[in-house]
């Protein structure tokens, strides 16, 4: 037997914009940790800064796995591809920063080197995340009717 479940149009919005607001929120977060850690910390305490802008980053890197994959097979198309196209740029930068983070951080010392290579994160993907929520919250989405098995 099949039942009609109907899917929001708000909900569709939201699964489509839910990757970028979490990954915005995540890099300013830590990029804003860094800068208060290097306020805050003495020569003695010089590893301050990457303490408290990493875990952030790194909790982010883990559970944003499940959200993705929450959403990859979301019944609207506009929705899987939204959440595609945050994946690629979030996993290709935080990738590329696992081969070029380390030649960008020995260019300068210490923390210079940590906001080098955070900064230029946050650059190519802050930008691009907030325009695609600004484009999903202009897109006209329409409620979904879909038809799922009732097992009985």
């Amino acid at each position: 037997m099949k039942a009609k479940r109907i899917i929001a149009a708000s909900s569709s919005r939201f699964a489509a914009q839910v990757f970028n607001i979490i990954t915005v929120a995540v890099l300013m977060t830590s990029i804003t940790a860094l800068l208060l850690g290097k306020v805050f910390a003495s020569h003695t305490l010089d590893f301050l800064p990457l303490v408290l802008s990493m875990p952030p980053v790194m909790i982010w890197l883990g559970a944003s796995i499940f959200v993705y994959a929450s959403v990859a097979h979301h019944p609207n198309a506009r929705t899987a591809h939204y959440n595609k196209w945050a994946g690629y740029r979030f996993y290709g930068v935080m990738g590329s920063m696992v081969v070029i983070g380390q030649p960008l951080y020995s260019l300068l010392d210490g923390w210079a080197g940590l906001m080098l290579v955070l900064g230029l994160a946050v650059a190519i993907i802050v930008p691009w995340a907030l325009w695609d929520i600004y484009q999903a919250a202009r897109e006209p989405w329409q409620d979904l009717t879909i038809e799922v098995a009732i097992n009985e």
